[in-house]
């Protein structure tokens, strides 16, 4: 009976260390590879001649397949002088006309919107029906200093930024209201989606429903300019000292372009999505440059 007992015990110790042994020939489980952090670059296409005069800001006209550039046309960006105009230009770099529209004073950011052409100018968005190539109205935004910028939402709404009065105005049905008060240095705006954002002060901001700020993005000295959505809450910003930045969802921030060397402004930018071609204004170089963005 003993020894059936210390038979049975012997057996189960064995099985036990047995159990407990690892096979000499596993090894530890790798980790998994951390996804690789995609970058971007601007690609130069072409640039105009530098034939405009002081173009502030770009856009594309999807339904026409042009560009229109706002010509300050002089010294003084903020001058109530009547030499501004909207120029046109081909896909190709060519310019079609360099004062395709005229009888602006120093016309800045721009919005397209039922066949008009929107435009910031002074205290006035002054509104240019495409088709007739003439300015159909005037818009006055009362208490306004210096508008710049413009984006428009479906609905017909226009959010417009006052970099010298400190300001963004919504302005619906040509009726005017003030949204944001005692900015530090607002430019670039822009509707995507339901959401609003908005440049200050090297900062790209969300605007949120009770009127607050959410920083996306900081750091982009130079004046902050324009800004265009790329995709998901990606975005391309231009500094007017001669920067573009790539802002990707999670705040990360790429220098695409530095134009500062060549004594180039990269103003109000531009955006095609269907080809993925950013439009940049050097505005004292009187020249827009295509650029294609890529990934790497």
């Amino acid at each position: 009976m003993l020894k059936i007992f210390c038979f049975a015990l012997a057996l189960g110790v064995l099985l036990i260390s047995c159990k407990s042994e690892k096979p000499k020939d596993s090894m530890p489980e790798a980790a998994p590879a951390a996804p690789a952090v995609k970058t971007h670059k601007l690609v130069q296409k072409w640039e105009t001649d530098t034939i405009l005069k002081v173009p502030e800001s770009v856009i594309f006209d999807a339904k026409n397949q042009v560009l229109y550039a706002a010509n300050i046309d002089g010294k003084e960006p903020w001058g109530a002088d009547g030499k501004g105009s909207i120029a046109k230009i081909g896909l190709d770099g060519k310019i079609i006309e360099v004062e395709w529209v005229k009888g602006l004073h120093a016309p800045k950011g721009m919005g397209i919107l039922n066949d008009k052409l929107y435009v910031a100018d002074l205290t006035d968005i002054v509104v240019i029906d495409i088709a007739k190539a003439t300015i159909d109205s005037r818009i006055k935004v009362p208490g306004s200093k210096g508008l710049n910028d413009i984006s428009i939402d479906p609905s017909g709404v226009i959010y417009v930024t006052d970099s010298q009065g400190k300001r963004l105005y919504r302005v619906e049905n040509k009726s005017s209201s003030m949204v944001l008060d005692s900015l530090s240095g607002p430019n670039g705006v822009l509707v995507s989606g339901a959401d609003l954002y908005i440049l200050n002060s090297g900062a790209l901001n969300k605007v949120n429903k009770n009127g607050s700020l959410s920083v996306i993005a900081e750091g982009m000295e130079g004046g902050t300019d324009g800004v265009e959505h790329i995709k998901n809450n990606d975005f391309v910003v231009s500094c007017w000292s001669g920067t573009v930045w790539y802002i990707n969802t999670d705040g990360r921030k790429e220098m695409l372009f530095d134009g500062k060397s060549l004594g180039k402004n990269t103003a109000d930018i531009g955006y095609d999505p269907a080809t993925k071609m950013v439009y940049v204004p050097t505005f004292w170089k009187n020249s827009v440059i295509a650029f294609e963005l890529m990934e790497e």
